[in-house]
């Protein structure tokens, strides 16, 4: 009695599925609530800095309580709250280039979307990164689609270098450099274990 080979019996087995991350959790609800917040904070510390004026009726005005390009000292030379406009990256780098910035802030958060999907961002440590990353970008994605630039309002001047000033910057700044030390420290892990 003869049996007819098996279908593709050469074939080398396709790889698993991507397991898509599971909604609804605890650990998914607390880093909503965390993105949420953080977006929050960053947004109402600006909002008070620099105010709200879009021109059209109906639509909020808020008072700005720092002119633009002014400082408030709140612990003498070494941490002042200025009001700093930023149409470029981190440090001023690409300047004037707001449009361009709006365009890749869509397609960062875009791209998070879908690699959180994909699962591509495994671990606690990525999972946190992420969520301190997606704060960071709408929240400069917002500045610079409410006032034509990001509001930079922190500024530490330590007297030493790099911090003679250190250039002033936001919540939403913070959070995007936290995210990528954390990203960085995740793939150096991941290649250790390796």
């Amino acid at each position: 009695m003869s049996t007819a080979p098996a279908e593709n019996a050469g074939a080398p087995a396709a790889p698993p599925p991507v397991a898509a991350p599971k909604c609804c959790t605890g650990t998914w609800f607390a880093g909503a609530a965390l993105v949420l917040f953080l977006y929050a904070l960053d947004q109402v510390t600006k909002l008070w800095t620099a105010g709200l004026d879009l021109g059209r009726p109906g639509w909020p005005v808020l008072p700005q309580h720092v002119p633009l390009g002014g400082h408030i000292p709140v612990w003498g030379e070494t941490f002042e709250w200025v009001h700093f406009s930023n149409t470029g990256a981190a440090f001023g780098i690409m300047h004037d280039s707001n449009r361009f910035f709006i365009g890749l802030s869509i397609a960062a958060v875009c791209g998070l979307a879908w690699a959180l999907r994909r699962n591509l961002f495994p671990g606690r440590l990525n999972l946190v990164a992420i969520v301190l990353l997606l704060p960071g970008i709408l929240g400069n994605l917002t500045d610079r689609l409410l006032h034509g630039y990001v509001v930079d309002f922190l500024l530490f001047d330590f007297g030493f270098w790099p911090f003679a000033p250190w250039p002033a910057f936001n919540v939403a700044d913070s959070c995007i450099c936290v995210s990528v030390g954390l990203l960085m420290l995740a793939t150096i892990q991941e290649g250790r274990a390796k």
